[in-house]
């Protein structure tokens, strides 16, 4: 089955788009329970498995409060080898003293039993109300549960269990060609409040069965993260417990990538594709969002100055409720580039709002406001802005802020 991506265009590396998520690479099965850990039969627990070793790598949130699940995968990681993850939805275990991080580690330990594998060969990962304990007993028979139900099929089940306010599970597959070998990389995500990554954003979960170092890997999670979870923003809020980890199994047979190989390239623009399709996903399903906002910077005169001027843009408040009220009022977006931090001549800057030139040279053009609204009435609302002043491009990924996210908020632990 191959999938309609909403991600752009397909890089032509690309052999196809699948379904699966995490379970359509070799050798990973997937299976999720209902561990009644804040609702009854609702399932809130994920594990992924890989049969045989892997290669990982992780990005963790920049917040100054880690969760407990956050330091004890950071430190499970450090030698570059997992074979499992495990998620619970419902409870962050963020803010919770030591007896936290005794629970996080259990949850490795019980995982590690049951599966005949190492304590340290597991990540563990958590989302929900931050400052409550889990409760350990019920997690313990949920993961016994998911791991009676491993799965070539368990992907989808998978993205559900680790959603909390998100509408809909995100996950996606590829297949790329390396060498005369197929190699597919899946995933899954979830996000849709507290999301302004510093690191990466929400969970995120991606598999591979490339061979590939831990070297090769962390390099470019940490490249695919700055043009993906970096660039996307929802609320303004950074996690306690964002995280995103890579297992890679090898099982494609592909020539071992490094750091110095050819193909590590092909597999980063395959890797940037899964992640940035899932960004985009985040966006989209924002808390009460009712459109995706795209933010383009173009003629920057640095990656780092475009990837400043689109977050900003993105992350503007004032943005974000002109494009829920329809209002073409780019003096929010010239503002918001304004303050970005970004290197610009403000004489030189023009603005789209989709294919209508709001602004040019710093100033306003005689733009038509239907078709300026009309631009914003659109389930995707592209806003482009062109800074005149180099050739680098990047691209931001939002919502609008609408009157239900204050009402979703407000009653978050009820």
């Amino acid at each position: 089955m191959v999938l309609k991506s909403t991600a752009g265009p397909s890089p032509s590396i690309l052999e196809e788009i699948t379904s699966g998520g995490v379970t359509a690479p070799l050798g990973f099965k997937a299976a999720a329970a209902a561990a009644g850990i804040r609702y009854p039969d609702r399932l809130d627990l994920a594990l992924i498995y890989s049969e045989v070793a892997a290669t990982a790598a992780g990005v963790y949130t920049c917040n100054r409060v880690q969760a407990a699940p956050v330091q004890v995968t950071q430190d499970n990681l450090t030698d570059g080898q997992a074979r499992a993850v495990v998620v619970n939805a419902g409870i962050a275990n963020a803010a919770t003293g030591a007896q936290g991080l005794d629970d996080a580690r259990e949850m490795t330990r019980i995982t590690a039993r049951v599966l005949d594998i190492n304590p340290d060969e597991v990540a563990v990962a958590s989302t929900g109300v931050i400052g409550l304990l889990l409760p350990i007993e019920r997690i313990e028979k949920g993961i016994i549960a998911a791991a009676n139900g491993l799965s070539r099929n368990g992907g989808t089940q998978a993205a559900q269990a680790i959603l909390t306010t998100d509408t809909r599970p995100k996950e996606i597959a590829v297949r790329i060609s390396l060498g005369e070998k197929s190699v597919t990389i899946g995933g899954m995500a979830k996000g849709s409040g507290m999301i302004h990554p510093c690191m990466a954003t929400m969970l995120g979960f991606i598999t591979t069965d490339a061979a590939i170092t831990s070297e090769a890997l962390r390099l470019a999670l940490q490249r695919s993260t700055d043009r993906s979870f970096n660039l996307v923003t929802v609320d303004g809020d950074t996690s306690t417990n964002d995280m995103v980890v890579v297992l890679a199994n090898g099982l494609a047979g592909n020539p071992l990538i490094t750091i110095d190989s050819p193909e590590l390239k092909e597999f980063q623009t395959a890797l940037d594709y899964v992640n940035q399709y899932l960004a985009r996903e985040i966006a989209r399903d924002g808390e009460g969002a009712s459109r995706l906002i795209e933010v383009r910077v173009k003629n920057a005169p640095s990656l780092l100055d475009a990837q400043k001027a689109a977050r900003a843009v993105a992350g503007s408040s004032l943005v974000k409720t002109a494009v829920f009220g329809r209002d073409p009022n780019w003096g929010r977006i010239l503002a918001a580039v304004g303050y970005s931090g970004a290197e610009f001549a403000p004489e030189q800057i023009a603005i789209w709002l989709g294919e209508v030139l709001v602004a040019q040279e710093g100033v306003e053009t005689a733009f038509n406001e239907d078709e300026a609204r009309e631009a914003l009435d659109r389930e995707t609302v592209l806003i482009t802005v062109d800074l005149g002043v180099g050739t680098a491009e990047a691209t931001a990924w939002g919502c609008d802020l609408t009157f239900d996210y204050i009402k979703i908020n407000a009653s978050y632990r009820s």
